[in-house]
Formats: structure tokens, C-alpha cells, sequence
């Protein structure tokens, strides 16, 4: 009986020093690809600004779970626009040879890491600091909604004049598609490697929605090798739900004008409970359903995304 027992400790010893080891372990990135213009790091997060000399308007998007800054490029890729686009804390930055430039304004977030508190002071700085223009849009996608929200409820200021596009957003009092149970969570380092090996697969399948866009495949296949480590993936699922719990409807108070894109068909976040959240804005946030759309809205339904003008060229050219 000793023995045995002996045997189980010392199993359960290898099991935990194994899930340490994986859950804070730094995986290999996907392939990076080259980027045109500055980056700036504010502790291990970063922010991207594209090269623009004269631009016509400003766009600053932050990406969702798992996702990254390539989410944005396709779509805004329009020379004319400055693009500033943020990492996520603690995710690989996917691209080659980055030009760093040196930042006096940049100040490492109190906020504790992997938060969206975390990432939306890092928000902050990069609309405080970098934008050329007067026309300025916040686009976040999933968790990068929630990252907009905070950002302006920590500086409302900032967003007076802003517009933002919340995308398929983890918004207050919403839920996921589906939750992970607390033995699921703790057995995520376990499980992540096996994702790594095989990004889309038959069981995660429904996720995704359409697939034929090679982009689109592309950019899911990294998903899993987008944080740096476990560690971080489980600190982003832990706080988005905190975060959706402690927040309401008066989050919507801090943006003065935009739009939220509710996906019909979305198989990450729960649609019901987001239209329900989305419902309780203000009036200067239109909300838009999109029937039949999946989670990524951006890439299965370019032509929902709002034009980039002002709200008088807006009303004019709808008039």
C-alpha cells in the first residue's frame, strides 16, 4: 500500500512539474512576414505603425484572442491610411526584422499582464501619441472590443472624437459560445500542443466558418502559436470573463459614436447574449446584425465594415 502510494505521488510530482513546464514555456512563432514602418514596445506588448506620409485617416485595431495584428491588414491596406496595429501582451510579433523606434511617452501598464485592462492602457498611449489625423477609427475584434471599451473607460477623453468599429466584441454581461469547465482550463498546457499540430480540425471545425479565403486559413492556422505561452492564453480566458461579469451597460457611455456587428452564426461568442449587451448602447453606437455571418466578420463580410469618412460625408452620400 506504501508503495503505491509512493507511486502516485510521484506521478502526480512528474504530472504538475510537466504542466508548469508547458504552461510557461515559450512556443515557437509562425512564420513572420515584413512590415513597413516603426514598431514600439511597451513591456511585452507592441504597437505597429505602418508608413503613411500624409495620410487621410487613422486607424488603430487590436486583434482578439489568440488572433494578431495581421487581422487588420487586408482590409485596411489602403496607402492612404495610417495604420497603427497593436500585440497583444506576451504574443509573438509576426514580423520580420522589426525597425524599433525608441518611444519617451511609452510607460509599462500597472494593469496586470494578459489582462484587457493590461492592453487597453497600451491602447491608450498609441491613440494618445501617434495618430496624424483628426479622422480617427478604433477597430477591435472579440476580445479587442472589450480592449476598445476599456480604453475608453480609463481615458474617455481620448474618445470624444473617435469613431470605433466593435467586431464580433466580447462586450459587459455577454458570454461565450461555449465555456471551458475548470478541469478543461487545467488541462489546457496538455491540450495546446495537440492544437499546434492540427490548428483546424474536424472538432473545432464549426469555429471558423468559411474556409475557402487562403488569407483567412492562413492567419487561423497560427492561432495557436500566437501567445507566447499557455500561461498567457489562460490568463486572457480567465480575465475576458471577469471582465464581462464586472462590467455593464455604462461602459457604452465612454465612445460617442460608432458601430457594433453582431455575426449571426457566431461559434466563439455567444450572438443572443451579444446583441442582448450591444442592445443597451447609446444612440450614436448603431448596431448591426448580420445573418448567417460567422465570428470573423472582417474577413467573411468585408462590405458590412462602415465606411472610413466623417458622420456629414456619411449623411451626405446615404442622402
Amino acid at each position: 500500500m506504501s508503495v503505491a502510494l509512493g507511486v502516485l505521488a510521484g506521478v502526480a510530482v512528474v504530472v504538475l512539474a510537466l504542466r508548469a513546464w508547458l504552461m510557461n514555456r515559450e512556443g515557437a512563432p509562425c512564420p513572420s512576414e515584413p512590415f513597413d514602418g516603426h514598431i514600439y514596445r511597451i513591456g511585452k506588448a507592441v504597437i505597429a505603425e505602418r508608413r503613411c506620409e500624409q495620410p487621410r485617416a487613422t486607424v488603430i485595431g487590436m486583434h482578439g484572442f489568440v488572433a494578431d495584428m495581421r487581422y487588420f491588414t487586408h482590409h485596411y491596406r489602403d496607402p492612404d491610411l495610417q495604420l497603427i496595429l497593436l500585440t497583444s501582451c506576451d504574443y509573438h510579433l509576426p514580423i520580420t526584422g522589426p525597425s524599433e523606434q525608441p518611444a519617451p511617452w511609452a510607460r509599462v501598464p500597472a494593469e496586470p499582464e494578459g489582462t484587457i485592462s493590461h492592453d487597453a492602457a497600451v491602447l491608450v498611449q498609441a491613440l494618445e501619441h501617434l495618430p496624424k489625423t483628426d479622422l480617427v477609427r478604433v477597430h477591435g475584434h472579440s476580445r479587442g472590443g472589450a480592449v476598445v471599451l476599456e480604453a475608453a473607460r480609463q481615458r474617455p477623453d481620448l474618445f470624444e472624437q473617435v469613431e470605433v468599429v466593435l467586431e464580433a466584441p466580447v462586450l459587459p454581461q455577454a458570454r461565450a459560445y461555449r465555456s471551458l469547465t475548470r478541469s478543461q482550463l487545467w488541462l489546457l498546457p496538455f491540450l495546446i500542443p495537440l492544437w499546434r499540430l492540427a490548428p483546424i480540425a474536424r472538432h473545432n471545425r464549426g469555429a471558423w466558418g468559411p474556409l475557402e479565403n487562403s488569407r483567412k486559413r492562413e492567419l487561423i492556422m497560427a492561432f495557436p502559436s500566437n501567445p507566447k505561452r499557455v500561461a498567457t492564453m489562460v490568463a486572457n480566458l480567465l480575465d475576458i470573463t471577469a471582465w464581462s461579469q464586472k462590467h455593464d451597460a455604462s461602459l457604452f457611455r465612454n465612445v460617442r459614436r460608432g458601430t457594433v456587428l453582431v455575426p449571426g452564426k457566431d461559434r466563439v461568442l455567444e450572438s443572443s447574449s451579444m446583441r442582448e449587451s450591444a442592445g443597451r448602447a447609446r444612440p450614436g453606437l448603431d448596431v448591426v446584425e448580420l445573418e448567417g455571418c460567422s465570428h470573423f466578420v472582417l474577413w467573411d463580410r468585408p462590405d458590412a465594415m462602415p465606411a472610413l469618412d466623417r458622420p456629414s460625408e456619411r449623411s451626405s452620400r446615404n442622402g
